[in-house]
């Protein structure tokens, strides 16, 4: 999309370069025999938005639970959940949903904790899983667990029920390397074996596997990798491995959202009127141009514990507001980062500043999730000390005070593709300096202004307020009013007080606003 309102996309799955480092011409470089596309129509880059989602699919609603509160990303086992979760409770920390990715169980490995791809519940690190979910559920808490398409060799796992990947090589559903055998990706510290999801048999196994962790009370899941088919692979369907890699993260996407839909259908058959609000939800990092099709949630995958710009904070806001601009209407990052490096000569550790900019950040995303990162120990928590739960829950309150807006931009998105965060260039097109603007600044729906800290130790903002908005902008904390267009001013935004504006004279503004004084924070 051009800031001349021209706008097109390209069908197939060819691998293809496209190059915007040219000022003057958007150059794309296709492998393959032909090229297929359209070119879209729109006056303003909103409607290009629709009219680009009305073709290949949009994102469906999100159940109510999920954007309620707090998903809190910890692991650990039942003991330590019961523990954090009685913290939580006396620092009145609003949680939606206690996301668990080590259900599966841990292993130690040189790039730190990591899982055992086998996908049912470790019952020794987990005991009385059912029972945790059940008093959870009481409590309006759901659990989220997390899965790939993925499986590793457990033979050296003591407490394993079923073993996925000896069972997977007997089917027979495992994508092959060049000479028929089980094709091992190497993945970080260990190798494991991909599903090849265009085997008729792939679908209803898989399925089958993670119906029973919804039968156990789960309600949601990471629906992690599905970017990285070798493209060298040899697949059941013969289609060349090249394009077929584009196309593995929609086949996965599509298999997990069969389940959510199966699911859904069979609950209404029952006519089981309890737990009304009781969707289930994943969620994906890897996606090609269909995937808001099949999706329904996704994260930005890996970001670094750091303030760069490349693969750090900065860099999870570019990729919201870019992915919001390609029909990904409902996305977020992990709380904090999620890659540390603690090596003699490299060091990336979550400071506990980060930690807090990041919690603010994320309070003005679509879902509010934290991560403790693949080196849990070196990093800042948000169970770490009193100052960090305390933030915590202001800015679980701060996310939970916009619930009520944050609800009607998931059911215009689901209508008509907008991305919940927006880039301002979607509202203030003709205005030269929004080109210019990255990750400094975004729009919540078209009513709210942040300006997120996103650098060290910085304690102030610059606010830009854009050509063509008639209304001013009100600044939470002080209220004080800026209604020059086409202005900048520095605003004062230390920890716990982040850079957010409403519009003057809006409802939702003013209804957010009684929302945050009946939390006690304005």
């Amino acid at each position: 999309m051009t800031s001349k309102m021209r706008s097109l996309y390209l069908e197939g799955y060819d691998y293809t370069i496209f190059d915007l480092t040219k000022l003057d011409r958007v150059q794309i470089q296709i492998y393959g025999n032909s090229v297929e596309g359209r070119i879209l129509h729109g006056n303003t880059p909103c409607e290009l938005i629709e009219r680009f989602t009305e073709t290949i699919g949009r994102l469906p609603e999100l159940p109510e639970w999920i954007i309620s509160g707090a998903v809190v990303g910890m692991q650990g086992g039942t003991n330590s959940v019961r523990r954090i979760w009685e913290e939580l409770r006396t620092y009145d920390v609003p949680v939606s949903a206690f996301w668990l990715q080590d259900w599966v169980g841990q292993r130690e490995t040189m790039i730190g904790s990591q899982l055992w791809w086998n996908w049912e519940v470790d019952e020794q690190r987990y005991w009385g899983w059912k029972e945790l979910i059940k008093d959870l559920s009481a409590q309006n808490i759901k659990v989220m667990t997390y899965c790939n398409p993925c499986l590793a060799p457990v033979e050296e796992k003591d407490n394993k029920k079923r073993n996925l990947f000896e069972e997977a090589k007997q089917l027979d559903i495992l994508v092959k390397d060049g000479n028929g055998n089980p094709y091992m990706v190497p993945n970080t510290a260990f190798d494991v074996a991909m599903l090849d999801l265009t085997h008729p048999k792939t679908e209803t196994w898989f399925k089958q596997i993670l119906l029973e962790m919804v039968d156990d009370g789960v309600r949601g899941w990471m629906a992690d990798f599905g970017e990285g088919l070798p493209v060298d692979a040899v697949l059941y369907s013969g289609e060349d491995p090249i394009s077929a890699h584009n196309r593995y993260p929609e086949l996965w996407a599509k298999i997990n959202r069969e389940i959510v839909e199966e699911w859904k259908s069979s609950k209404s058959l029952k006519n089981s009127n309890k737990d009304r609000d009781d969707g289930l939800v994943f969620f994906l990092r890897a996606g090609f141009k269909d995937s808001p099709k099949w999706g329904m949630l996704f994260w930005e995958g890996d970001q670094m514990v750091s303030w760069q710009a490349n693969d750090g904070i900065k860099s999870s806001v570019v990729g919201l507001l870019s992915s919001g601009i390609s029909g990904y209407a409902f996305n977020h990052s992990d709380i904090g980062g999620y890659c540390t490096v603690n090596l003699p000569i490299v060091k990336y550790r979550r400071s506990q500043e980060l930690l807090l900019r990041w919690m603010e950040l994320n309070s003005f995303t679509t879902v509010f999730r934290t991560h403790e990162g693949n080196k849990p120990s070196c990093n800042s928590q948000f169970y770490s000390n009193n100052q960090t739960l305390s933030h915590f829950a202001r800015t679980a309150k701060i996310y939970t005070a916009w619930k009520f807006y944050r609800i009607q931009l998931v059911k215009e998105a689901a209508r008509k593709g907008l991305p919940v965060c927006r880039h301002l260039f979607l509202h203030y097109p003709d205005d030269e300096h929004v080109h210019k603007l990255s990750y400094q600044q975004f729009l919540v729906g078209s009513e709210f202004l942040v300006v997120p800290v996103l650098d060290k130790g910085k304690k102030k903002v610059k606010a830009y307020f854009p050509l063509g908005e008639t209304s001013g902008w009100i600044h939470i904390w002080t209220g004080n009013v800026f209604s020059k267009q086409g202005s900048e001013s520095w605003i004062e935004a230390p920890i716990g007080y982040p850079c957010v504006f409403v519009k003057v004279g809006s409802i939702i503004g003013e209804t957010f606003l009684n929302n945050l004084k009946n939390f006690g924070i304005l």
